[in-house]
């Protein structure tokens, strides 16, 4: 989960607004030409696109060039241009641009145009491609928890394919695929429109890319906004640990909240009783998968996309009440819709090769199995997904402390409960980027500016990208009400 980004479904979230809004026109400069979008490209309505060559090594900027490709969505004569990324890594950021910049307020709608890009090696930029991976792991997947030590090995061994197929595969990118060369490329993206500051807004892993730019671009860094604050005193193997009693503790409240629909899921009438229903269910789907797709593991990816937005979680319990009564269907469309890709390689791409991982599974073993103790809906779930990155064949990036130099203050966007990126992430942020302020909602879901439906929270953020100033002090905002029983979903960043 590590690997994770903010939008679960950006492109499936896109509605009437976006479909609305109109064409970019024009560049506000000249290094950047926008046309249509190639269709298959799926970008929304009124999004242009653009390609954009970079240095594949910035060792050898005359060396071999990749492209990146950009989206842009508003009026293409706005004075200001907001450059967002969605988060991940691994996230397509190409049906970003179209779904922020509809989301925005209208004075700053009329203020910025909105630039996304998919980051090297995602998507349409050079892409990390593991290959026909489908082999690799059985459909259902083992059980996460390994019960002996033979299911432990052949989860090990999946790993170790996936890392072994993406080396195969994708082994000239690899060494290239990291954090730090990716805020390279949002400099040469920001020389390319025309600015002399970068204006950025980034979620989930976009807030590490957002702080690597501060920190190694200080002086091109204009107003840098953080939501959803990935820890920069973390390495990738100890933010899983983080991650996981925040988890634990997410879904608990998802049971809470069930409990109190009793009369509409029937899933029991406290959160224990909930939790209670969870655990049969796990072990009935272990035994007896649904149509023969949805086992435990597929149930506890389920549980795990649903703890970044409490929209969710109508549709998983009607899912699960469904289930009860007989009918498997909406279980497997869910498992379906939820499910988390088990090899996306530009996700452990940046994530095997931004820091350094223990290459002794002892350690992962032991780790585990004690994280396991304090959050065992979550821990080996978390492990298995970054355990590539024990047998990943591409060196890591050189270290980099994050607000180092002249990193400039920032404004940061937290929800208190938020498991994906525990809010003390956000807090280590704050402090190694000195000056900057902190916008801390109670909510507990991931990603806030825009999509939590909280003005308390868009106010200052909407404020700073108007004036750069922010705030005086820290703001604390309250969350938005829970969702009622069968609640639509809400977009995603």
């Amino acid at each position: 989960m590590t690997a994770r980004g903010a939008g679960l479904a950006v492109a499936a979230a896109v509605g009437a607004a976006l479909l609305a809004a109109g064409p970019v026109s024009a560049a506000p400069a000249a290094g950047i030409k926008w046309s249509a979008c190639p269709p298959d490209l799926g970008a929304p309505r009124g999004t242009g696109c653009a390609q954009l060559d970079v240095p594949l090594d910035y060792r050898q900027p005359s060396g071999r060039q990749i492209s990146l490709t950009l989206s842009a969505a508003g009026v293409g004569d706005a004075p200001n241009v907001l450059v967002v990324n969605p988060g991940g890594p691994g996230e397509s950021g190409i049906g970003t641009a179209q779904l922020v910049w509809a989301s925005l307020p209208r004075e700053l709608a009329d203020e910025y145009l909105v630039v996304s890009f998919d980051p090297r090696g995602v998507g349409a930029s050079s892409p990390v491609d593991c290959g026909d991976t489908k082999g690799i792991i059985p459909t259902p997947m083992p059980p996460y928890r390994p019960s002996t030590a033979a299911q432990e090995e052949q989860r090990q061994g999946i790993a170790r394919k996936i890392a072994d197929a993406c080396a195969q595969h994708a082994g000239d990118l690899l060494p290239y695929i990291t954090t730090q060369n990716a805020a390279r490329d949002l400099d040469r993206i920001r020389l390319a429109l025309g600015k002399d500051k970068l204006d950025y807004l980034g979620y989930s892993y976009g807030t590490k890319l957002g702080a690597t730019y501060a920190t190694m671009f200080p002086r091109t860094s204009g107003r840098i906004v953080l939501d959803s604050v990935v820890d920069p005193t973390r390495t990738g193997y100890q933010q899983g640990f983080q991650q996981d009693p925040a988890l634990q503790k997410r879904a608990r409240q998802f049971f809470d909240w069930a409990g109190a629909n009793d009369a509409k899921y029937h899933l029991g009438s406290t959160g224990a009783a909930v939790g209670r229903f969870w655990d049969t269910t796990r072990a009935t789907l272990a035994a007896h998968p649904a149509g023969d797709k949805v086992g435990s593991a597929e149930l506890d990816d389920m549980l795990a996309s649903t703890t970044y937005v409490d929209a969710s979680w109508p549709a998983l319990a009607d899912a699960l009440s469904r289930y009860h009564g007989g009918d498997p269907g909406s279980l497997i469309a869910i498992g379906g819709q939820l499910a988390l890709d088990p090899v996306n390689g530009a996700q452990l791409a940046y994530n095997c090769a931004d820091d350094e991982w223990p290459a002794d599974w002892r350690t992962w073993h032991d780790d585990t199995a004690k994280a396991d103790r304090q959050a065992p809906l979550f821990a080996w779930q978390n492990t298995w997904y970054s355990a590539p990155c024990a047998f990943w064949k591409a060196p890591t990036a050189p270290p980099l402390k994050i607000g180092s130099g002249q990193a400039p203050a920032v404004l940061l966007v937290q929800a208190e409960d938020d498991a994906a990126t525990p809010a003390g992430g956000a807090r280590h942020m704050q402090q190694a980027l000195r000056g900057s302020r902190l916008v801390l909602s109670a909510s507990g879901n991931h990603g806030q500016f825009l999509f939590d439906q909280n003005a308390c929270v868009d106010q200052p953020v909407t404020d700073y990208l108007l004036t750069g100033r922010l705030p005086a002090a820290d703001v604390r905002c309250a969350a938005p009400a829970p969702p009622a029983p069968g609640a639509a979903p809400r977009p995603a960043p």
